[in-house]
């Protein structure tokens, strides 16, 4: 299973290319496609920010018929929390919301796909990095 990630919705939503070309690699697959709720929350905020807020909040919810909704769990937040620890002792950070969304996909063994770098300096995390 595939994970998608904020950015790579986002990029699919604005046709970049890369995204696309990604996006029918994974259909042609028949991969099965999920979504992680801090994605839903980064999505749905920028849509409610948006000055085309109706439009992009029913982008999102026709997106989300489509896709599997992976949960904060317990599991996936010890996940994340060991995560933000691991990279603040590297001198790294990335968003909390990053965080549970690896967490969540650590905690699922799925892949992420993104066009975050930062994802890859998560040690054990599967990237599909564009």
């Amino acid at each position: 299973m595939a994970c998608l990630d904020t950015s790579f919705i986002i990029d699919l939503f604005h046709g970049n290319l890369k995204a696309k070309e990604i996006s029918q690699e994974l259909s042609e697959r028949e991969m099965q496609l999920s979504i992680t709720t801090p994605t839903i929350m980064e999505l749905w905020s920028g849509a409610c920010l948006s000055v085309r807020s109706k439009q992009e909040k029913e982008k999102i919810l026709q997106l989300l018929q489509s896709l599997e909704v992976l949960d904060l769990t317990r599991e996936a937040a010890f996940e994340a929390g060991e995560i933000e620890a691991q990279l603040l002792k590297q001198g790294k950070t990335i968003d909390p919301e990053d965080c549970m969304i690896a967490g969540i996909v650590k905690a699922n063994n799925e892949t992420i796909v993104t066009g975050d770098r930062h994802f890859t300096f998560i040690e054990g995390l599967k990237v599909l990095k564009y």
